[in-house]
């Protein structure tokens, strides 16, 4: 099988070319970003990494309004809008935490139906505030449509159950079997993202999230099919800050390429091949 790691262009404040060589020498395979509608920003982005060979993995996370009709047109219009740009595929923050089950449904079967007109796969992510908020919520939503396919951001999970979900395990397992792409941020009982993964206190959780991984991983490896990775620790409010200065605590860039490098020699013995192991 093939694992790619991503980088996120979240957070970056450099020249996206200048990113995107600096994505390059770190050893990543590509870029996960919500390309702008902008023409001419678009066709940029999609020029820096074609020129540092860098693949694309779309991100939508636009999901703010709460009317449902106008939800779907703007949903539906920058799903159309990444596709346009040929992604390996795009990863969708779907829904609303307070729309019914068959309000979301409608966005999820919007979302296939784009997928089979413009030959582009879309996942969902786990992800607070959508449809997929809570473990158990997405037991259910997994059970009454088995094709969804799944981000998996666990981070989420755990400060929503205020847990490290001990207490879910079957919604957990039934959700590692629907995923194809990691968002390999680091949660706790307290919030979405430790402070820094390498530091003692937060080496409990860093474990128990590897555990996970290494349960996606099994996966592929059974299936023999590529699973992607994005190192998603994100910037400043996610990233802490120091009181009255706003200093971030840590570099987001760094701990980024440590989970990058740690995933890399963690599964580069498990039978994995690709440009990336």
């Amino acid at each position: 099988m093939m694992i790619k790691f991503f980088a996120p262009a979240w957070g970056n404040t450099l020249p996206f070319d200048r990113f995107c060589q600096n994505v390059k020498a770190a050893g990543y395979d590509g870029v996960e970003i919500a390309v702008p509608l902008d023409v001419a920003e678009k066709i940029a982005i999609l020029e820096s990494l074609a020129k540092h060979g860098l693949e694309l993995i779309g991100q939508y996370f636009q999901s703010f309004e709460t009317d449902l009709d106008e939800h779907a047109r703007n949903y539906e219009k920058y799903l159309r809008h990444l596709s346009s740009a040929k992604p390996l595929f795009i990863n969708c923050q779907t829904g609303k935490d307070f729309f019914t089950f068959e309000q979301n449904r409608r966005l999820f079967e919007l979302a296939d139906r784009i997928s089979s007109e413009t030959g582009v796969k879309i996942i969902h992510e786990t992800h607070r505030g959508k449809a997929l908020f809570a473990a158990h919520i997405t037991r259910d939503y997994l059970q009454k449509l088995p094709n969804l396919r799944l981000a998996l951001d666990i981070s989420h999970w755990c400060a929503v159950h205020e847990s490290m979900l001990e207490n879910q395990d079957e919604a957990v397992k039934l959700a590692i079997r629907h995923t194809d792409h990691i968002h390999s941020r680091v949660g706790h009982p307290e919030g979405p993202q430790v402070s820094d993964p390498r530091a003692p206190e937060w080496a409990a959780f860093l474990e128990a999230h590897l555990a996970w991984w290494d349960q996606v991983m099994a996966t592929h490896l059974e299936n023999q099919t590529v699973l992607t990775v994005t190192t998603e620790f994100g910037p400043a409010p996610y990233l802490p800050t120091l009181p009255y200065t706003q200093m971030p605590v840590v570099s987001q860039w760094d701990v980024n390429v440590f989970m990058l490098n740690l995933l890399k020699n963690r599964y580069s013995g498990k039978d994995v091949s690709g440009s990336s192991c």
